[in-house]
């Protein structure tokens, strides 16, 4: 744990998302809420079809949400500067790849895992 899921809408330049998983993985790593590194699961999920309001037909605005999916215990400060490091980090990684074009909204919520979350390790060999 945590899990971190990323949307974007496709009007949203996200060059290199191997980058922008990497920097977003880095910055829960070192927030030191985080036991082993191996615990952070990133992904980016894609988005085909969307809408900001209900006019925006050029898709002059856009969006990336960012969910941070923890397990339950961490106080509102905790989980508010978790999601505050995200935003920062999403920020840096991506805003000199914008074209300004299109007007990017940033969102990152953190939920909480029922502690009926299970994982089970499976080795090699």
């Amino acid at each position: 744990m945590p899990h971190i899921v990323i949307q974007a809408t496709p009007n949203v330049h996200i060059p290199h998302e191997e980058s922008l998983v990497k920097a977003l993985n880095t910055a829960i790593w070192n927030s030191g809420e985080i036991n082993h590194k191996s615990d952070i699961k990133t992904r980016v999920m894609p988005m085909d079809t969307f809408l900001v309001g209900t006019d925006d037909d050029e898709q002059r605005f856009g969006y990336i949400y960012i969910e941070l999916k923890l397990m339950v215990g961490r106080s509102e400060d905790t989980k508010n500067a978790l999601a505050t490091q995200l935003l920062a980090a999403t920020e840096d990684a991506l805003a000199k790849e914008q074209s300004g074009r299109v007007q990017i909204q940033l969102c990152v919520e953190v939920t909480e895992i029922s502690q009926n979350y299970h994982k089970k390790i499976m080795a090699d060999g």
